[in-house]
This record gives C-alpha cells, structure tokens and sequence, in this order.
C-alpha cells in the first residue's frame, strides 16, 4: 500500500510579522487546496481503526478518480472513482440507519465512491469493489464505508466505461 506524503511547504516570503492574530479557523472548518475535500469518517474504515479524517483529492482532471487518503501523515491511501460514472445503475441497499448517521434522508442524498484494486499496476484489470461502498453526505462530508450484508454486489467488478 502506498502512502501519499504531503509536499515540502513552499518557502516563506521574508515579510514582517503581523502584529494582529489571523482568525483561525472554527474546529469544524478545515482548509484544503481547491479541489480536495476533507471527508470525516463516521466509523473509520475495516482494518483502519487510527484514522477518522480524510481527503478526497483529484487524481487526475477528469474528477472521475480521486486518491482517498488520510490526514496522518503514515496513514492509509486509496485509490476511488464515484460509482454513478462507471455503475449508473448501482443502487445498493444501504441500511436506513446508516443513512440517517451520515444525516442523509435517504441514499439519493449521498455521493457513492468505490475503491479500487489495480493488480500489479495493470490499469486495465482494474476492479472496483461494489460490496462496499463509501457513503459520502455532500453537505456536512461526514462519510462512512457501508459493507452491504447481501452479496448482490460484486467486490471485484471490472472499472471500465
């Protein structure tokens, strides 16, 4: 599993200090480089237990694949796409609880993305795992990854378009 490390900050300009306080920030206002958003896990994700806080940050300018990553710096990475591009009929059974945890009245609310596998960097045998879904609220970006308890839904479904 690769992890994605932040870049080197830029060099400071060599300017006077400011005598008055810049506003900081609410706790809940996160600020991010444009196009990335700060996602909150509800739950972190299977086999993720120290990480709650992540970016979904644009993998290429499309906005048809994203790197969900972490905030800590030797936290995980992974590689996801929005299921409606690629599965516009995917419509899984997210249980009504977990909709209202994420403070969505229903599913038609939600952005869906699915992780991806890409065995041995061969982009064309790329899978997406539909048994799975991450839930994403739009609005407040609380998300959380929902593990479908029927098996209608592949883990291994073929990426392609």
């Amino acid at each position: 599993m690769s992890v994605l490390r932040p870049a080197p900050a830029e060099e400071a300009t060599a300017e006077a200090p400011s005598l008055v306080a810049a506003p900081q920030p609410a706790p809940s206002e996160v600020r991010t480089p444009a196009g990335v958003r700060a996602l909150a896990m509800a739950e972190p994700l299977p086999g993720f237990p120290g990480h709650r806080a992540y970016v979904l940050v644009p993998a290429d300018a499309s906005g048809r694949v994203f790197w969900l990553q972490a905030v800590a710096p030797d936290g995980p990475r992974f590689l996801a796409v929005p299921a409606a591009p690629y599965f516009p009929d995917y419509v899984p059974a997210v249980p009504p609880a977990a909709c209202a945890d994420l403070g969505l009245g229903d599913l038609s609310e939600a952005e869906l993305y699915c992780l991806v596998t890409v065995p041995d960097g061969d982009i064309t045998a790329a899978t997406a795992n539909l048994r799975a879904p991450v839930v994403v609220n739009p609005v407040t970006q609380q998300a959380r990854q929902i593990v479908l308890a029927d098996g209608r839904h592949p883990i291994r479904s073929p990426l392609r378009r």
